[in-house]
């Protein structure tokens, strides 16, 4: 049976999806994969320049898997999770070892590379290659919870229970549904945001369970974001920031300057040393992963 919603949604996203370079004809799955993973916790408006420098230099898994791992750190530049640019590496050299340099079609298979988890297995599988599976990512779960259970936001994530109600709204077909799901993540994206949702421009705004009760404001559990000034994560990333600027092996003393509290600096940096984003050399430099 057809979801009430899936007509009028494919239908807006028809007339207004964005155009993105890892949606269009051609685009392949090692660069919907890439996506993937770059646009995790980070805007499309970040992703798009190093996507696009880092399909231009790696254009297929082997390419990637030949280069060093500290090449992929540098590119990944200010994405932010710099463990993500490792993790794709070592993907890369998966798919060249274990399935030919290709992309596997299989959620199974998929989940089987490092890097690659529940949502970004099932992304790759429906988007690539066409095949029918909820893709549940934090617009989804909003999206379905506004117009499916008239709550105001999410609350905590549950895989058993997003994906049950993600796979209730699918088109019994594969391509209405793989289609169905990249467009249901487009309008959590650009209309039913967070804050302020801009329902007069929504397709479904005349059958969403939440407008029908009022707008209710939700007062149910939530994720708290985390703060990222004066963190640890603030510091790792100056210290690779120093790191991926020289293409030499620098001194303790340019890492020592970027941040003045000691304790904090090097417990930074050995967690990127604990983490395989920085080697330590033996004549007291540090560098990029060879």
């Amino acid at each position: 049976m057809t979801s009430p919603l899936s007509t009028p949604v494919l239908d807006w996203y028809a007339r207004t999806a964005r155009d993105l370079p890892w949606r269009r004809p051609g685009a392949g799955a090692w660069a919907v994969l890439v996506s993937e993973i770059m646009l995790q916790q980070t805007p499309v408006a970040r992703v798009l320049p190093v996507y696009e420098a880092w399909l231009a230099r790696w254009p297929t898994p082997a390419d990637l898997a030949a280069a060093p791992a500290g090449e992929a750190v540098r590119l990944w530049g200010k994405l932010g999770y710099p463990r993500r640019a490792l993790r794709l590496h070592a993907c890369a050299t998966q798919l060249r070892e274990r399935f030919d340099g290709r992309v596997p079609k299989s959620v199974d298979e998929l989940e089987s590379l490092p890097g690659v988890g529940t949502y970004t297995a099932r992304a790759v599988a429906s988007f690539a290659f066409g095949q029918r599976h909820p893709v549940v990512d934090t617009n989804v779960r909003r999206v379905v919870a506004r117009a499916v259970s008239g709550q105001g936001a999410a609350g905590l994530p549950s895989a058993t229970r997003d994906h049950a109600a993600v796979e209730a709204l699918l088109p019994p077909d594969a391509a209405s549904s793989a289609r169905f799901g990249v467009a249901l993540m487009e309008l959590g994206a650009l209309v039913c945001v967070a804050r302020a949702p801009r329902c007069p421009e929504c397709p479904i705004a005349d059958r969403c369970a939440w407008l029908a009760a009022g707008s209710p404001p939700y007062d149910g559990p939530v994720a708290r974001p985390q703060g990222f000034a004066g963190t640890d994560r603030q510091v790792r990333g100056l210290l690779l920031d120093v790191l991926r600027a020289s293409p030499d092996p620098v001194a303790a003393e340019a890492l020592d300057a970027v941040w003045s509290e000691d304790a904090q600096r090097g417990r930074a940096l050995d967690g990127l040393v604990a983490d395989g984003l920085v080697d330590p050399l033996p004549d007291g430099r540090y560098a990029l992963p060879g």
